[in-house]
């Protein structure tokens, strides 16, 4: 009898069972990482490759502006830019006192809080609304520079309707995958450029929360032409969002 009670193991089988099933759920877990390193280290060479071709399209872009109107002048003409086609529209006024028309464009834009601002694609149809609610924005053409500040200082993005702060391409990927839009530069490139996929990126895109500028408003009530602040400012609006990032 004392043989047998020595040839029993010391440890239970459950005990070792459960072991064992330890032992397979880590590797399980050690390979499913591996194979997401693997896939994020390739994953960040597309993005670097996406990033680089953007660089040489933005100055290929300029270099082509700076040569037609060169070639102009030395013909003695006038070289015309392409009509823009994007517009950063920023509130500056409240909604006392607003009549109903510009108080529904300004919903529909999503400003609905002073010193809010959204990317818009001009067409006839924005156009006109803006005109409608003018007194009550300031918009105008922004650069890169000026759309990739507002992105990388004050981007957030709408996740199941709430408010996300843009720290991870992992977001934007979640969201827009299937638009083939995966990376922050991406987002930048389909906003500036207007692309195909323009209205999701917009509408992923949280309303802007600006500060006031720097130095205050000059006169809210006046157009930007009179010396105030409402209306269109073709590109000085570079300098106001500048001022309020």
């Amino acid at each position: 009898m004392a043989d047998k009670q020595a040839k029993l193991p010391r440890v239970p089988e459950s005990l070792l069972k459960r072991r064992k099933q330890i032992a397979l759920s880590k590797q399980r877990v050690a390979k499913a990482e591996a194979a997401n390193k693997k896939k994020q280290v390739a994953k960040k060479k597309v993005i670097f490759k996406r990033a680089e071709k953007y660089v040489k399209e933005y100055r290929a872009k300029e270099r082509d502006e700076i040569r037609l109107a060169r070639l102009a002048r030395q013909h003695g003409n006038f070289y015309v830019p392409a009509e823009p086609k994007l517009a950063f529209v920023i509130r500056i006024r409240g909604i006392n006192g607003i009549h109903p028309r510009p108080r529904k464009v300004l919903q529909l834009f999503r400003l609905r809080q002073i010193n809010n601002g959204v990317f818009v694609k001009l067409n006839k149809a924005t156009l006109n609304m803006l005109k409608i609610a003018e007194p009550y924005v300031a918009w105008g053409t922004p650069s890169l520079k000026t759309v990739r500040e507002l992105i990388y200082k004050r981007g957030y993005g709408k996740v199941n309707h709430q408010r996300i702060p843009l720290t991870d391409n992992a977001i934007i990927e979640k969201e827009l995958g299937t638009k083939d839009v995966i990376c922050i530069e991406d987002l930048i490139h389909e906003i500036l450029t207007v692309g195909p996929n323009f209205k999701y990126a917009s509408n992923f895109l949280w309303p802007f929360k600006l500060s006031n500028p720097l130095g205050g408003w000059r006169r809210k009530y006046n157009h930007y032409n009179d010396g105030g602040d409402y209306g269109f400012r073709d590109s000085n609006i570079d300098a106001l969002v500048s001022k309020m990032i």
